[in-house]
């Protein structure tokens, strides 16, 4: 075991990576006083024709509350003033829920601004050696700072010299320190984080302006994303429908004059901004801005909002074996005797030759002795020698009272008791491949010349991981389990752990094969990695999803970084993604079918006096041609607040086939979007009846 994993297990109590206690940190509650308040406001500044012109959907809704604010003024009635007031409410509304999803990042960005206070650096002075103090911000690329223990890193960089316990609280709201060390992958450290002991030695990696911290307030502020490529194909799509309807409506108007009837301004508006996509073209934005924030809540930065959609794409999921789909540690699991031993003798001596053995395999040995028979600590007195492991020897051990004790690879132990002039045994053979070929590690025990058994040493899955492979696969997509482990051992944990294929003692340029095979098969791929070895194929993914713990050249090569540095967060972000376009898809077809439904309402009521034969469409049966307009402009309205909560939170994601997700997507947000207009509908023009105002 690392130094790191050590002080972090100390430190924390969970594996590296884990997420802290109470899960993942979660975004700010949607009734939060704060961010309604900004948001209100934000929704009137909002009415900028500058910002409008983004959304063509909302900027025809604008024109036309112009327009029929014009007409109130020529032609003052209540109907008119209400139309007028209900259609400014709508862009309202649409400013809103966009101005909500944009506070939700930006109060994050304030907390991430508090830590930009102005850190003071000492830095090293070329040549001399020497030390001056200088602000945070004055800090180049390539300058090497001093940073002991209770300081601020003033940027990020990469650890040259030293060792030190971090608190990266501020950044990942993991409560437990972790270490961060020169050399390996363990040498990134982030600006605004503290040093908690020892000293080290940062050069800075970071441009002025573009550090980490800057990114994740970039990132955070939804008012400055830009718009994913499916979303602007959406938003092309909706503008398309709204110039269609454009015509259609002005038409009606020479039409009523060639029937001898007569149909307002303020009517035709009213039509034209009900047939249009204005439930969609009011929550597309706040949808994406959402879906970036769920990732935040999760602690997982995307560097572009391309990367999430991409994620909900994905059709194959690169997986590390160790952390990710095991616990990371092998632990003994069970001790078999040979020779006529029993498993108390192998116990004994097992324990007796871990007794100095601080890696987590060493420890296991002495918790599973102590756990099957009782056998606790024993005081060695003098005289005891312990035998360190080597990559030579590839064994550790004891020697005390005469005796020596060996524990280690098979073939190690085999030939150190033939050397002690003890014999071979063909069950102790046997053992060891079967345990081998079920995809354990097997540990051979002696004592002195006498083979004792084997100890077994199990990769542990992780529980419950099976499951969720099944769930993806459900979703239709493949896992792929990677690992150096060699073939069979890789084969028995892949069966273990349910995943569809394994790439055994995987390197870089395997990696980066495989990616490309999937890809060349049209397939999308997600990987996550945390070396500077996984950065070109981290690079090639289609989503790379870099550990916050790993290098520089690992989180410049993906586009998300993980700050909690859990591999398993892969499975997360993809269900984020497919949630996003989930929701997208949903809300679009509820808007669609929105149109379809006033669109009833709307007709019948406008040529019913010229026409009287189209009362037969009026199904609802609605009150006055009056109240059945104003009736489906406030609905019109009041669905977009209604659907806010569903755009921000997102539709629930079940894995489940497209066929399946497109099934229930048009059986209840299709038909649900039918039925609801005429229900409500009918509820607002029966409440405008009673009330007298129609």
């Amino acid at each position: 075991m690392s130094v790191v994993d050590g002080v972090r297990s100390a430190h924390s109590g969970m594996p590296d990576g884990a997420l802290p206690p109470g899960g993942p940190r979660r975004g700010r509650s949607l009734l939060d006083r704060d961010i309604l308040g900004h948001a209100i406001v934000a929704a009137f500044r909002k009415l900028d024709p500058r910002v409008q012109i983004r959304n063509p959907v909302m900027f025809v809704v604008l024109i036309g509350t112009v327009v029929t604010l014009v007409e109130s003024f020529a032609h003052p009635s209540v109907f008119t003033w209400s139309i007028t007031g209900w259609l400014a409410l709508t862009v309202l509304f649409a400013n809103f829920a966009e101005a909500v999803a944009e506070g939700r990042g930006k109060a994050q960005a304030d907390t991430l601004r508090k830590m930009r206070s102005d850190t003071q650096a000492r830095r090293v002075l070329p040549g001399s050696g020497g030390q001056d103090v200088v602000a945070a911000s004055a800090l180049a690329k390539g300058d090497l700072v001093v940073c002991e223990a209770g300081d601020i890193i003033p940027s990020d960089g990469e650890i040259i010299e030293g060792l030190a316990s971090i608190d990266e609280s501020a950044i990942t709201g993991e409560s437990a320190p972790v270490i961060r060390e020169s050399g390996g992958d363990r040498s990134a450290v982030t600006g605004g984080t503290k040093v908690l002991s020892d000293r080290i030695v940062v050069r800075i990696t970071a441009e002025r302006g573009h550090t980490f911290l800057d990114q994740m307030i970039a990132l955070v502020e939804g008012a400055d994303r830009k718009k994913t490529p499916n979303e602007i194909a959406l938003t092309i799509l909706l503008a398309a429908l709204t110039i269609v309807f454009v015509p259609v409506v002005v038409t009606l108007e020479p039409y009523s004059i060639f029937a001898h009837g007569t149909v307002s301004v303020v009517v035709l508006v009213a039509l034209l901004v009900c047939l249009i996509p204005t439930t969609i073209g009011a929550l597309l934005s706040a949808i994406g801005i959402a879906g970036m924030d769920r990732l935040v809540q999760r602690n997982v930065l995307a560097m572009s909002g391309r990367a999430v959609e991409a994620a909900g794409d994905v059709q194959t999921l690169l997986l590390d074996k160790t952390g990710t789909i095991t616990l990371g540690n092998r632990m003994a699991t069970s001790f078999r005797p040979v020779n006529g031993h029993s498993e108390m003798d192998v116990a004994s001596a097992a324990q007796l030759a871990s007794l100095s053995d601080e890696t987590p395999e060493g420890r296991s040995i002495v918790v599973l002795a102590k756990e099957r028979f009782g056998i606790r600590q024993r005081e060695l007195g003098e005289g005891h020698v312990f035998v360190p492991f080597s990559a030579q020897t590839r064994m550790s051990g004891l020697d005390v009272d005469g005796r020596q004790i060996r524990k280690g690879a098979a073939e190690a132990v085999r030939r150190w008791v033939v050397e002690q002039g003890g014999a071979t045994s063909a069950e102790l053979d046997s053992i060891v491949d079967k345990i081998a070929r079920s995809g354990a590690t097997p540990l051979a025990v002696a004592d002195g010349p006498d083979l004792l058994g084997v100890i077994e040493l199990k990769d542990v899955v992780k529980q419950g991981i099976r499951e969720r492979f099944a769930e993806l696969r459900a979703a239709g997509i493949r896992t792929v389990m990677i690992t150096g482990d060699n073939p069979l051992t890789a084969a028995a944990i892949a069966q273990e752990a349910g995943v569809d294929d394994y790439l055994a003692e995987a390197t870089p340029e395997a990696k980066m094969n495989l990616i490309k095979t999937e890809q060349e098969g049209g397939k999308l791929v997600a990987m996550t990695g945390d070396g500077t070895n996984d950065a070109p194929a981290l690079a090639q993914a289609d989503v790379g999803v870099p550990m916050n713990t790993g290098t520089t050249a690992a989180k410049e090569a993906g586009n998300m970084v993980d700050l909690d540095s859990n591999p398993t967060k892969l499975i997360d972000i993809v269900e984020i993604g497919k949630q996003l376009l989930i929701t997208r898809g949903a809300l679009t077809t509820f808007s669609i079918a929105n149109d379809v439904a006033k669109y009833f309402a709307i007709i019948p009521a406008m040529f019913a006096v010229t026409y009287p034969q189209l009362n037969a469409l009026n199904i609802m049966g609605l009150h006055s041609p009056q109240s059945a307009v104003l009736s489906a402009v406030i609905f019109n309205a009041l669905i977009i607040v209604a659907l806010i909560p569903l755009a921000l939170r997102g539709v629930r994601f079940r894995p489940s086939g497209a066929a399946a997700i497109l099934r229930r997507n048009v059986f209840i947000y299709g038909v649900g979007g039918i039925i609801a207009p005429f229900i409500f509908i009918k509820i607002i023009d029966m409440i405008l009846t009673v009330t007298g105002a129609y």
